[in-house]
């Protein structure tokens, strides 16, 4: 494992980008969500003569599609290489990514609109590198906590990047993603002045594609013990997703709000997560345990998701705080496990497979949540409670590699 000399900065340093990358996830949900609805006369939100609804899901999708595929070859790859140079290497790229997006818009392109997402997204798999360095900061700092203070970044992002997005809407939909393009650039200084240059854990002895085919993170899913532990977490992130990306269009169906509305009310959720995170999701699951933690937080969130269809304005606020105080606890909980119980495979591999397995949810949902959302928004969020729910009936405490028979690599 590397040694970092100077742990509580370089946790800094990720944090940073980690707030950075969600923030381009959460960055549209504002902006998206209503111009895909307004009906203006922009071939982007008409493209093929398809319904605007089922060109929102596809955008939705565009970006975590990408992520999910980096994130399943960067972790590993840094793993190979050295964090550093390929976090710089993707950050470059991001920025790139960033401009192309807002000039696809800009000239009213939606084929290039998805493409620039899914190459943005793909260079944002990087944050599988952030979480990889977080666990091992361990014992410098305490693995659940740096996890929870990532998390807590991550949270940030989701509450800034929509806020940002409805504010910047009246200079143009498009200028939101320039201003992300400074953002992530911001975050690639960090990385070049402050992240210490570290050796990779394996010297490579493969040419470069052929290293990405052996090493990827899925293939780890061979491990009987992983895919079951993954399996439940595949659903219950199908659940949250469909949450995060289709409860904008409930406020805008049911509650008639505006970006700004949105950008609000996502402020709230995602602060009860932030806090949340910092102070209190590391020390629930050393009180309750990890499989209690995990256990009771599926039952609160799923009956927060499906009560807040049944509410109006203030209510509705009451139980997407509750919503967003539980998701953090679980989040934190399972990628402590995950460290502890599969870390000594690589780390950059286990938080890639993580982050692809949930990008990989979030596409699954963006696309089946859009044709879902014709019907009613309301379901979409039903959907979201019932995949939580189920979820939990899979869930198995995983035991430590040193523990498992040596079948289960085979």
């Amino acid at each position: 494992m590397p040694r970092y000399t100077h742990p509580k900065l370089v946790l800094l340093t990720i944090m940073l980008v980690s707030f950075l990358g969600s923030a381009g996830i959460a960055l549209p949900y504002p902006i998206l969500s209503p111009y895909f609805m307004s009906g203006v006369d922009d071939p982007l939100i008409h493209f093929m003569g398809l319904d605007p609804k089922i060109l929102l899901g596809i955008s939705l999708a565009a970006y975590p599609f990408g992520l999910l595929i980096g994130s399943n070859i960067i972790g590993s790859l840094s793993d190979r290489y050295g964090r550093k140079p390929i976090l710089v290497i993707t950050l470059i790229a991001s920025v790139v990514g960033y401009i192309l997006t807002g000039l696809a818009i800009h000239y009213s392109s939606f084929v290039w609109f998805i493409i620039t997402r899914m190459v943005t997204g793909f260079c944002e798999g990087n944050v599988s590198i952030a979480r990889a360095i977080a666990t091992e900061l361990h014992p410098h700092i305490d693995r659940k906590r740096a996890i929870a203070l990532l998390f807590s970044t991550i949270y940030a992002g989701w509450m800034i990047g929509p806020l940002a997005g409805g504010y910047l809407m009246p200079f143009g939909v498009d200028f939101a993603f320039y201003a992300s393009s400074l953002a992530v650039l911001l975050s690639l200084f960090m990385v070049l002045f402050v992240l210490p240059s570290q050796p990779p854990q394996k010297t490579s002895i493969l040419p470069f594609f052929q290293e990405i085919r052996a090493n990827h993170s899925i293939k780890f899913l061979k491990i009987p013990a992983l895919k079951v532990f993954f399996l439940y977490y595949f659903i219950y992130s199908l659940g949250t997703n469909a949450f995060y990306e289709f409860y904008p269009l409930w406020l805008v169906e049911v509650l008639l709000f505006n970006s700004l509305d949105i950008a609000w009310t996502t402020l709230l959720l995602t602060s009860g997560m932030l806090i949340i995170s910092i102070w209190f999701a590391g020390k629930i699951a050393n009180v309750l345990g990890d499989k209690n933690t995990v256990l009771s937080g599926h039952i609160l969130l799923a009956s927060a998701i499906a009560i807040t269809t049944f509410l109006d304005e203030p209510w509705v606020f009451v139980s997407l705080l509750l919503a967003g105080a539980t998701i953090p606890v679980i989040n934190v909980t399972f990628t402590a496990m995950l460290s502890q119980n599969f870390g000594q495979l690589g780390e950059g591999k286990m938080m890639g497979l993580q982050i692809t397995i949930f990008y990989f949810s979030n596409l699954l949902i963006a696309l089946i949540g859009g044709v879902i959302s014709m019907i009613s928004a309301a379901a979409t969020l039903w959907l979201s409670a019932a995949l939580v729910l189920f979820s939990i009936t899979i869930f198995k405490e995983p035991k430590p590699i040193a523990d498992m028979p040596v079948t289960e690599f085979k």
